[in-house]
């Protein structure tokens, strides 16, 4: 795909375009993952996921679409060898509830969706809940093998690396947000739920309460998991590790929240073992920095039980981000998985309308801002939500082996960038 001239970046220091796709007219973009030369993009609006032949990164081209169900979320997906996981889940920004995106961002969302006091499994829904897997054998052409089916609003996002286990959150029938679950992928045409984990107060169907206040998300985005510890980003109440050393019965480690007098909206527990350290991002969650100015933090973590924050990543600050419109601040981090770029040392974040950038954090209490990549307005909105400003909102970041970037937007597509020598 031959770039347009109007694709010049806002803003750049020490990263440039190298390709750019619109994903076959479908330019939104959440999750992606890179395999065997082909980019995996969940969509946001789009109703499915698109597959990129990336083997030419200057010139990618979208060889593939698979449509979601009716009413279906496949924002989030994983890919391992020949595997494809996907996400199956309501539809939240196309249903009347959630058109404002506060609706979405505030409260118990099980409520708002019809799980928190559903018990009854089988429940008639328009939408499906669940995990699909495909064979990728065949990059541009999956073949679906297998379905894990969940009652209740469905998943979220899964980490899986290969092997027997898959770990994931999950919006139950019973339960007043996305929990935590292991799944057994022993059989990827059978996977089953093995055990889960809750915040206490989750668990209505049990007769548990909330123990917090009822305009907070107090509910599991997704866990990174490393060696036998989940490191859990759990919205608005923060950070939790969970020991999944017996994975039928997860057992909490420790959980830190800082929200309040910070903002909340936990998205990201990246940690890095070999440095006692963990990155965690707060996600930006409303327009206009309604909800605060949110930070990406690194904590020391040499005492599990009291991980501590020495630093945050600055702030980009070369226009004023909080007047552009739209989300500004962290939204996601490349998640350092086997195979891919892994680095203990640079991090990779993408800020929504400030776009994306890289830090350097050798000196983990005076972390620095090294290279930076601000795509221009989008020429269309595929954000289909009333009164939605027209600027970027990157959204996911992954960086292959050799050093390449890749990274969606609700709006602009796929670009592929590189750092300066």
């Amino acid at each position: 795909m031959v770039m347009p001239e109007s694709f010049k970046p806002d803003y750049a220091r020490n990263m440039r375009l190298i390709g750019h796709s619109d994903q076959g007219g479908r330019a939104d973009g959440v999750q992606l993952m890179v395999n065997k030369g082909h980019a995996y993009i969940g969509h946001m609006f789009s109703k499915g996921f698109s597959i990129v032949d990336v083997r030419d990164p200057a010139n990618p081209r979208t060889v593939n679409y698979v449509q979601a169900p009716p009413n279906t979320w496949n924002i989030h997906l994983q890919t391992h060898d020949d595997m494809l996981l996907v996400i199956n889940a309501k539809d939240m920004f196309a249903a009347s509830a959630f058109q404002d995106e506060r609706a979405y961002y505030s409260g118990a969302l099980g409520e708002k969706v019809g799980t928190a006091t559903s018990v009854g499994a089988g429940r008639q829904r328009d939408w499906t809940a669940g995990i699909s897997v495909y064979d990728i054998s065949v990059p541009h052409s999956p073949r679906k093998i297998g379905f894990m089916p969940v009652d209740g609003g469905g998943i979220h996002r899964i980490w899986y690396t290969g092997g027997r286990w898959a770990y994931a959150s999950a919006l139950l029938d019973g339960f007043t947000d996305y929990i935590f679950i292991t799944v057994d992928m022993a059989d990827p045409t059978r996977p089953r739920e093995a055990g889960r984990f809750w915040l206490k107060g989750m668990n209505t169907a049990a007769g548990e309460t909330p123990l917090w206040p009822s305009h907070r998300r107090y509910g599991l985005h997704h866990a990174i998991v490393a060696g036998d510890i989940a490191y859990a980003a759990w919205r608005d109440a923060g950070m939790v590790l969970i020991d999944v050393s017996n994975k039928h019965v997860p057992k909490q480690i420790v959980h830190k929240n800082w929200s309040p007098p910070y903002g909340g909206g936990t998205h990201n527990c990246l940690p890095l073992p070999d440095r006692d350290l963990i990155v965690v991002l707060d996600e930006a969650v409303l327009d206009n920095l309604e909800d605060g100015l949110k930070h990406v933090w690194i904590m020391d973590a040499r005492e599990p039980n009291n991980p501590v924050s020495i630093s945050t990543l600055p702030t980009p600050n070369e226009i004023d981000y909080s007047k552009k419109g739209g989300h500004f601040g962290p939204h996601n981090l490349h998640e350092n998985r086997p195979g891919t770029f892994v680095s203990s040392e640079l991090i990779f974040a993408t800020y929504q309308n400030a776009g994306i950038r890289a830090f350097n954090i050798s000196n983990p209490y005076r972390p620095e801002e090294v290279a930076a990549f601000v795509p221009p307005a989008p020429e269309r909105l595929m954000d289909h939500r009333p009164n939605r400003p027209r600027v970027i909102q990157s959204c996911d970041v992954f960086v292959d082996a050799s050093g390449l970037i890749y990274t969606t937007d609700y709006n602009t597509g796929l670009c592929i960038l590189e750092m300066a020598a």
